[in-house]
């Protein structure tokens, strides 16, 4: 860690809403340090994030439902997926960052319209889904 990286109290000591802004800060600073911020524009944190995801989809891609839900299981794979939903978190938190979308916010506005749009009616409906 150089003079540019300060240690901060570890993440996982504060709330919630409070570990996701040490986290990102912390993201904008590693960024900084290194020069990339000329990189970190909002089209390619998009194409970043695609392509993190689609890395973690790969994980999933030929296991049966069953095999999936045990992804976690084997340690070999559990940290696979944990270090690709890092990833993925690391790109939407940057990519908050840069347009200046607070991302629980935008979270919780989204849940409220699918709420919305979405009543409990006693059951599920199956010809629709929450990203229609």
């Amino acid at each position: 860690m150089n003079e540019t990286e300060t240690q901060e109290p570890r993440p996982s000591e504060r709330r919630p809403e409070e570990r996701l802004d040490v986290l990102q800060r912390r993201l904008a600073r590693f960024a900084a340090a290194r020069g990339w911020e000329p990189y970190h524009t909002p089209k390619n944190l998009a194409v970043a994030l695609s392509v993190e995801a689609s890395e973690l989809v790969e994980i999933f891609q030929w296991l049966t439902p069953e095999q999936s839900a045990k992804v976690m299981e084997k340690p070999e794979s559990a940290h696979r997926v944990a270090d690709e939903v890092a990833d993925v978190l690391a790109y939407l938190l940057q990519f908050c960052e840069v347009l200046g979308v607070d991302v629980l916010d935008a979270l919780a506005a989204k849940i409220e319209r699918n709420e919305l749009s979405f009543p409990v009616t006693g059951g599920p409906t199956p010809n629709r889904h929450s990203s229609e």
